[in-house]
């Protein structure tokens, strides 16, 4: 395995040019505090990398649960942390303001653990069926897996749009899975089944039980006797405990038809996409509005990225 890069670290330093640029105060405290927690880690980890790393040979059979936590907070090089950083910081500015910050920790969370589960029983299954060892031993680190699970999401609250994937344009709905085969294809070793996780994870939550299953148990935790509905704390964002009332612009590279606003939520998110024109103003609420970053820009700097995933083999 590659050891990690001594000298100026490059990669945080456009890091944290990028941070600046889009100003500490626009950015929601709980992406800010993921993206200084994983540059922390990066420059003082808990653990080696090799014992970060999460497989199914050192989780299941040497019982080593911790690596769940470690895996995605730990990267490789100081380039694999600026480019899943930079990419969560989109995400996560639009996410968090929609969703409320504990609501989004909470989500990060669950991601987090549920995509190092499900890689390792997807590779545990594949063991199996093969009969090949290797899957067992394949050792993934990263942020990546969260990243997928992350954009599953994003893409579920633009049903209707189209994400430009290395400059084509697909429907929302397909960019995930078109991205994940353009992945495997430009940049082979990168792991797979560890982005197919993410997706996985993701439209468990979008599609599937686990928003309920999260809501149930956050409305179990918070309530301890009282009269609140679940989940509402988690959910509150401004004014309103309800997540579907939240400030809702999530993601820089989709386009949506722009019918005439109708209801409240449709005028405010109508103005907070027109506010991006206007990188000096604020949007509605004195609030500032999230970076703007092109399509061409994203799009670059996302497949630079998949160049810089990685897959750890002991």
């Amino acid at each position: 395995m590659r050891r990690r890069q001594r000298g100026p670290h490059l990669g945080l330093l456009l890091l944290a040019s990028q941070l600046l640029q889009a100003g500490l105060d626009r950015v929601p405290p709980v992406t800010l505090a993921v993206l200084g927690l994983t540059a922390w880690l990066y420059l003082f980890p808990a653990a080696p990398l090799m014992r970060a790393c999460v497989s199914v040979q050192q989780v299941f059979w040497s019982n080593d649960w911790l690596r769940l936590l470690l895996s995605p907070l730990h990267h490789a090089d100081d380039w694999h942390l600026y480019f899943n950083m930079v990419s969560f910081l989109w995400k996560g500015i639009g996410l968090e303001r929609r969703l409320g910050g504990a609501w989004f920790a909470y989500l990060l969370a669950v991601f987090s653990l549920l995509t190092g589960v499900v890689y390792l029983a997807l590779e545990a299954v594949l063991t199996e069926l093969t009969q090949d060892q290797s899957y067992s031993m394949a050792c993934a680190v990263g942020f990546s897996g969260v990243l997928f699970a992350l954009k599953v999401l994003n893409n579920h609250y633009h049903p209707g749009g189209v994400a430009y994937v290395m400059g084509v344009p697909v429907a929302n709905r397909y960019a995930s899975w078109v991205e994940l085969m353009l992945i495997h294809i430009t940049s082979p070793g990168t792991s797979f089944i560890g982005h197919l996780a993410g997706i996985l994870v993701g439209l468990l939550y979008a599609a599937g039980p686990l928003e309920a299953v999260m809501e149930a148990c956050a409305g179990f935790v918070t309530s301890n006797g009282s009269d609140s509905q679940p989940g509402s704390y988690y959910r509150s964002s401004g004014s309103s405990g309800n997540a579907s009332t939240g400030c809702g612009y999530l993601g820089y590279h989709h386009y949506t038809p722009n019918p005439a606003p109708s209801t409240e939520k449709e005028q405010l998110e109508a103005a907070i996409r027109n506010s991006l024109d206007d990188r000096g103003q604020s949007s509605p609420g004195g609030a500032p509005p999230p970076p703007y970053f092109s399509p061409s820009e994203e799009e670059r700097v996302e497949e630079l990225r998949w160049r810089r995933l990685r897959r750890f083999d002991p």
